[in-house]
């Protein structure tokens, strides 16, 4: 994801963050790829409202997928910058920080 400075932009990314399910998602994210299947686990949703989110977060350019064979991974988008704590987002207007990263 490019850096952006405009207040726009950081608006727009933020509208796209103002929802629990979708930062649980990156916070997840941030350790490792996940397949949905083990998203969908982790977070106890339904698979429909979790594809939802992800497809907005994707279209955000905050997430990406790479294939596995016959499995698709979700990963945080390759342009995505991390905090130097690796616990948070650098999304260049602000930085996004979890206070707990979940164990699973």
């Amino acid at each position: 994801m490019k850096v952006r400075s405009r207040p726009a932009d950081c608006v727009e990314q933020l509208k796209v963050l103002a929802d629990t399910t979708r930062l649980a998602v990156l916070e997840l994210l941030l350790r490792k790829p996940w397949r949905v299947g083990e998203l969908r686990r982790a977070l106890g949703i339904e698979q429909s409202l979790l594809s939802h989110h992800l497809a907005l977060l994707r279209e955000a350019g905050f997430v990406d997928t790479i294939r596995q064979g016959k499995t698709i991974l979700y990963r945080l988008a390759p342009g995505m910058a991390c905090t130097s704590s690796g616990k948070g987002l650098d999304l260049g207007c602000c930085q996004l920080t979890f206070s707990r990263t979940r164990r699973r």
